[in-house]
């Protein structure tokens, strides 16, 4: 079984991504979810993308490189969202990573210090109109990541939401989330 270290969105740590990694769990995979806002949620992308701006993006991020030392490296990193951010820089830069899964969201690999190896397999998922993921440019940067990957998939989704899969949000779509769970497992199965 997998070991993943899951990073929440910019929402923060939600029910819904709670529930989302008790999937995982009982499927006999071992999550770490991190609460990186220190215990606070946000009912709005602004009232999130406004506490982020005060950390500082980068701190962000560091708060996820300190959460994963205290684990063994041979892990899958996993983020939703504005957690894909700690979580590819775990992927791309921390040696040992087993595997990358982004959700709703993908930066270009050269945000990087280190290049993205390409027999580490990743998965991307996000809503085909989500004007984030589409006009955003992740949509570019997660098909550079599948070209440059060995064992790539980007999963493209019907519909235009962005957190499509915490289900404490009004934005969920279960048939959708059933579909990105199945995919998911199937890609944790390899571990």
């Amino acid at each position: 079984m997998a070991e993943v270290l899951l990073f929440h969105h910019i929402l923060g740590k939600t029910k819904g991504i709670e529930a989302f990694a008790e999937q995982l769990r009982s499927a006999g995979h071992t999550v770490h979810v991190p609460d990186l806002f220190d215990g606070r949620t946000f009912s709005s992308l602004e009232d999130g993308l406004e506490f982020v701006n005060e950390i500082g993006s980068e701190e962000l991020i560091e708060r996820g490189v300190r959460v994963a030392s205290e684990l063994s490296r041979d892990v899958i990193y996993a983020g939703f969202s504005l957690g894909v951010m700690p979580a590819q820089k775990l992927a791309q830069t921390r040696e040992g990573a087993k595997g990358a899964i982004f959700f709703h969201a993908c930066l270009p690999t050269s945000a990087f210090e280190s290049p993205w190896q390409p027999d580490l397999p990743v998965q991307i998922h996000a809503m085909n109109e989500d004007p984030f993921f589409v006009e955003d440019g992740d949509i570019d940067a997660a098909r550079e990541l599948v070209a440059l990957a060995n064992h790539a998939e980007l999963f493209q989704y019907e519909g235009k939401e962005h957190l499509f899969t915490d289900n404490s949000l009004p934005s969920y779509d279960a048939d959708a989330m059933k579909l990105v769970m199945k995919r998911v497992l199937k890609f944790l199965a390899n571990w």
